[in-house]
């Protein structure tokens, strides 16, 4: 079976968010199951792009509107990352540094898929699966089916995974000039509310659906930015599959980024180790437990309440516990946390921006992850957290429910349903409690650090719905 998965991240060439981290994994260990998957995406000029071997595998050109854009195919020739590589670059379109961000993305995307399909016909490519990520890639099953010049790909089945359905690619219809000649009659699969919706033509043109996780299903037949009827009359195709993690690069046994390895027989120790190294750089006391929040400053991950948070736990649990904050993103939040270094709390540090190796040296020194997400389609931190033996205080939404179970009801977690700060101390409170009972709180650290969320369980997932599609 030869499947193809889309995509503009993929980790570790680009990443800015969880898709990245998606898209790096699970082709690799479907391809460890006896699966042909290999992923396709945007060239940049990035690291990994600059210190790895490529072989140009095509050349070719087409016309977006009227523009002639002439692109590459680099296939990456030592399959480094356990699958197929291949890049697609455009000059003045695909060659840039960042994923995102640039006033003429939605052309870029367009061109990239456009470029694939020009590359799949140059060369008499037919897979038996297209695996298109989020909204980005979204137009592909449209144009696979009802482009007149590549529709020899319609008889191919065509899956969708929603990363997170509020973003979904708006474009206005005078960018439809800049697509291949379509079948016109079929325009309303690409709109919606009087826009070409990317993410609603790639929900009703594909064979099947899937959402990051069974909880985030859910959640968008009854909010998903306007789509949520959409989501729930294409239920019939729809299958919530949790994502998993890389066990390759996320162990604490093997993590080369810790100052300490550590497994479950050594978590006390090894964390120990890890966190007091860490006081040695930053303003944290590593004879208190450590609570670490890890992500972009959006309000969807509850970043804009970060500040508020820090201020109550000073004021009502002062000296028990140290706080580190890893992020950037939005400069309103920025602004407001950076107030608060500068007022210099105690036991407070915050490292602005996103650094790999700190983050797992966070999961690895932590004693608490918190994760007070207003929208979590599946949510990856809590699971690294976990298997580095690191407490999730999350809010119970999205994957976030599916994957942690709190403590009251048998579990491994403290959850939380509502975002009022009060709300989120007493979770914070009943954490800092629990592990003060050492011997409880490192039985649920084996417990928590030998939970299954590989992607051996969710690629076979996957494998056995492109089985049913085939």
């Amino acid at each position: 079976m030869k499947v193809f998965h889309l995509s503009v991240e993929c980790y570790p060439i680009a990443k800015v968010g969880g898709l990245a981290d998606v898209v790096g994994a699970l082709p690799k260990y479907q391809t460890k199951l006896g699966v042909e998957a290999a992923v396709i995406m945007p060239w940049y000029d990035r690291p990994f792009v600059r210190e790895h071997s490529f072989d140009v595998i095509q050349e070719g050109a087409f016309y977006q509107g009227s523009e002639l854009l002439n692109y590459s195919v680099f296939k990456e020739k030592e399959n480094t990352l356990g699958f197929e590589l291949y890049l697609i670059k455009i000059p003045g379109k695909l060659d840039r540094q960042e994923v995102y961000c640039y006033p003429d993305e939605g052309e870029q995307f367009i061109a990239f898929q456009h470029a694939v399909l020009n590359w799949f016909k140059a060369k008499a490519i037919i897979p038996d699966i297209v695996h298109c990520h989020d909204h980005h890639v979204g137009l592909m099953p449209f144009l696979m089916k009802y482009s007149n010049e590549y529709n020899f790909l319609s008889g191919v089945m065509t899956v969708a995974t929603v990363h997170n359905g509020q973003y979904q690619g708006w474009t206005h219809w005078s960018k439809a000039i800049l697509l291949p000649g379509f079948d016109s009659w079929k325009w309303g699969l690409l709109d919606w509310d009087g826009l070409i919706n990317p993410l609603a033509a790639l929900i009703k043109c594909c064979d099947a659906y899937t959402t990051v996780s069974e909880g985030y299903l859910e959640e968008l037949y009854v909010e998903a930015n306007g789509l949520q009827h959409l989501f729930y009359d294409e239920r019939h195709k729809s299958v919530g599959i949790v994502n998993g993690i890389d066990w390759d690069i996320w162990s604490p046994d093997k993590d080369y980024t810790l100052i300490e390895n550590y497994d479950l027989a050594s978590v006390f120790a090894g964390k120990l180790k890890n966190k007091q190294a860490l006081a040695q750089q930053y303003k944290i006391d590593p004879k208190l437990p450590l609570l670490v929040f890890i992500g972009r400053f959006a309000t969807e991950k509850g970043a804009d309440l970060l500040p508020d948070i820090i201020l109550d736990l000073t004021e009502n649990f002062s000296g028990r516990l140290s706080i580190f904050i890893l992020g950037a993103g939005d400069p309103a939040i920025q602004s407001r946390v950076k107030m608060l270094v500068d007022e210099k709390i105690e036991n407070l540090d915050v490292f602005f921006g996103y650094d790999e190796n700190l983050a797992h040296w966070l999961y690895a020194s932590a004693d608490f992850l918190l994760m007070p997400s207003r929208v979590e389609p599946c949510g990856l931190n809590q699971l690294y957290a976990m298997k580095y033996g690191t407490l999730p205080i999350v809010h119970r939404v999205g994957g976030l429910k599916d994957t942690v179970i709190d403590l009251e009801n048998n579990g491994y977690g403290v959850g939380f349903e509502s975002l009022e700060v009060a709300e989120i101390r007493k979770a914070v409170i009943r954490a800092v409690e629990y592990y003060e009972n050492r011997i409880e709180f490192e039985d649920n650290q084996h417990k928590i650090m030998s939970l299954d969320f590989s992607w051996d369980k969710s690629a076979a997932k996957y494998i056995s719905l492109y089985n049913q599609l085939i």
